[in-house]
């Protein structure tokens, strides 16, 4: 029988990875994505088959219905709880910041291995937009981390010019930031090397 993963005394680590059922959704977005500056949040996100190859989950690796949406979610039972700098672990208007012009995110989950993998990206009216969405994410990464909570949340966690990468436990988040997109991956469960290859994929359906 296939269930959620979000069980037992991994729960914590799962949540920190993914976005779950409730919170609060951010009004103002469409029912799809028309493109911003020929970046179409839809569009460049990986569909099942391609996700299913790369995870090597095959048929056992399916799209939670409830985790593939639109808008960004902030669960405040479980934000409003955390300390603040590390609030952004289960609120994406703070990981993402406020001026998304369009977004998609979906998850997908592997019972038989216990695993998660989620592809997510918010796409801004310029890059000098994106470019600072970017920005305040690493500082906040950063000002969770060195915070008492900062090794429950953030864990191991470095960035550059372009991307953060962050790994409390046996979870992970990838981000990068290219033309006016801010790209995202979670995982539970997966190497981190199936992360790589995900957001490497993304990356080469941005138009240059």
């Amino acid at each position: 029988m296939t269930r959620p993963l979000l069980l037992g005394s991994a729960a914590l680590l799962m949540v920190a990875c993914t976005r779950v059922v409730g919170g609060t959704a951010v009004p103002g977005f469409g029912m799809g994505a028309r493109g911003v500056q020929g970046v179409n949040v839809d569009e460049i996100l990986l569909d099942q088959s391609r996700m299913r190859a790369i995870t090597g989950g095959g048929d056992n690796l399916t799209i939670i219905p409830s985790m593939d949406g639109t808008r960004p979610v902030d669960i405040d039972a479980l934000a409003d709880t955390t300390p603040r700098p590390c609030r952004f672990i289960y609120a994406e208007t703070a990981t993402f910041g406020p001026d998304v012009e369009e977004f998609h995110k979906t998850t997908f989950q592997d019972p038989p291995k216990g695993g998660l993998i989620s592809e997510g990206a918010a796409a801004y009216r310029d890059i000098a937009t994106a470019q600072r969405a970017f920005g305040a994410l690493v500082a906040t990464v950063g000002d969770c981390a060195v915070s008492e909570a900062g090794q429950m949340y953030v864990g191991d966690w470095g960035a550059d010019a372009d991307s953060l990468h962050m790994q409390p436990g046996g979870c992970g988040r990838d981000y990068r930031v290219l033309s006016v997109a801010l790209l995202e991956v979670t995982f539970c469960g997966f190497p981190q090397s199936v992360s790589d290859i995900v957001m490497s994929n993304i990356a080469a359906n941005i138009p240059r």
